[in-house]
């Protein structure tokens, strides 16, 4: 907005009136309907306030109309973060440190749910999370056992059925994401119980041993989490970070159990939603990183599964200039040997 048009007094939780405008913007959205016109999105927010204010606009095929402008209250939106486990106490050691910096240090309306399909890795996990919540003296967890094979769609339909404490806002996590509370608030401000769900784009990133092939070792993760092309990639066709409400979740039906192995389910469940009533917000968000890890396809996947998890695992490892320079060194490597034995001749001669 312009500086002569802002946004409506609203009553402060001291009864004061706040005053939103262009410097308060904190992010925003846009969907253009073909035969209608485009839809704005947009949040406001005060520095030290916990109130948003969110206000919708339309703008036809014509003049500019506000739908509607109204203050978000966010302050007692718990979410629960449901993450599957199987095999990786290494990498939840490491979303282990990330949740307790962010969501027990920070955000503090958190409660975690960890199903792990791994009976001998129980223990680990156990002590994993009990030493970082134990140290905070933080309790709102679950962790439950599934002594079967691994199915991230089964993990996720227990997760949230296991619930039993009425409605709540869930955040579908893999151990290997690194989030911050910025995404947090996003989550919810995105998804609103039988009108939206948030299906944002995770930024995905490379091999480090590649990106920082220079470096005698690749830097912390934390200064790993740059938006560059040779960092990583939007991984524009993952669905599998998602923030929904428990009960658009049920109502849906959740994850489909015939998928098996790797991939399909969530794209399956976000198809439905795409064919349902409900609005799908699909965008990039910057605090949503998925971190690098050697991917392994199964023999046992389908054709279908086997062919997106191999484009999976060669989108991961590399941008396409550091590809290209790994397929070609034979060649560079000779090329550099003829210019050094060239230039020696020069010398010599």
């Amino acid at each position: 907005p312009d500086e002569d048009d802002e946004q409506e007094d609203e009553d402060g939780p001291l009864g004061e009136k706040l005053i939103f405008n262009e410097n308060d913007f904190i992010e925003g959205y846009y969907r253009t309907e073909r035969d209608k016109g485009t839809q704005y999105e947009l949040f406001f927010k005060k520095a030290a306030l916990m109130e948003y204010r969110h206000v919708t606009l339309f703008r036809p095929f014509g003049p500019l109309m506000k739908v509607k402008s109204e203050m978000i209250d966010i302050t007692r939106s718990i979410i629960n973060i449901i993450v599957p486990l199987a095999e990786r106490t290494e990498a939840f050691a490491q979303f282990m440190q990330n949740f307790r910096d962010v969501c027990i240090h920070q955000d503090k309306r958190i409660h975690l749910t960890v199903w792990v399909f791994w009976k001998e890795g129980l223990s680990k996990v156990k002590y994993i999370l009990e030493s970082v919540t134990s140290e905070s003296n933080f309790h709102n967890y679950t962790l439950v056992s599934l002594n079967e094979e691994f199915n991230r769609g089964r993990g996720l339909n227990v997760g949230a059925r296991a619930w039993d404490k009425g409605e709540v806002l869930m955040f579908f996590c893999d151990v290997d994401i690194y989030f911050s509370a910025e995404f947090l608030n996003s989550c919810r401000l995105n998804a609103e119980p039988g009108k939206k769900v948030f299906y944002p784009v995770v930024f995905s990133l490379y091999n480090p041993a590649i990106v920082y092939a220079n470096q005698d070792v690749p830097p912390p993760v934390e200064q790993q989490l740059v938006h560059k092309k040779d960092s990583g990639f939007w991984r524009d066709f993952g669905f599998g970070m998602t923030c929904q409400y428990r009960s658009d979740f049920l109502t849906i039906g959740g994850f489909d159990m015939e998928v098996k192995g790797w991939g399909g389910e969530d794209v399956h469940l976000y198809r439905k939603y795409l064919h349902g009533d409900l609005i799908v917000i699909r965008t990039p968000v910057p605090g949503l990183f998925h971190l690098w890890h050697e991917k392994r396809c199964a023999d046992e996947l389908t054709p279908e599964q086997y062919r997106m998890c191999i484009q999976s695992k060669a989108m991961n490892e590399a941008s396409h200039s550091h590809l290209g320079m790994l397929v070609f060194r034979e060649e560079i490597e000779t090329h550099l040997h003829k210019q050094a034995y060239r230039t020696n001749s020069e010398a010599v001669g």
